[in-house]
């Protein structure tokens, strides 16, 4: 899970969750096809720039929200951090 859209689809997933919506609802707020969260959410498709907005603002979060992977580093890759 190392490119870019899967981190985002991924973080994407964790955020629409958080907001409790559904992919269908998300969908029909950014005004897109729901079919396509789930291509978005799976690291298939990547959102264009002005979908990414729509989605933040859906979701209640900056921008840069969408963007922290940071969380989702393994854990051995956790560890050297902390024992840094």
């Amino acid at each position: 899970m190392n490119s870019l859209k899967s981190k985002f689809g991924k973080r994407l997933r964790e955020l629409r969750r958080s907001a409790k919506l559904t992919q269908e609802q998300l969908a029909e707020i950014v005004n897109i096809e729901p079919p396509n969260i789930s291509k978005i959410e799976c690291g298939m498709h990547f959102p264009q720039p002005d979908k990414i907005e729509k989605i933040a603002s859906a979701l209640n979060v900056e921008v840069k929200e969408l963007f922290d992977f940071e969380h989702f580093q393994k854990k051995q890759d956790l560890i050297k951090v902390i024992n840094i």
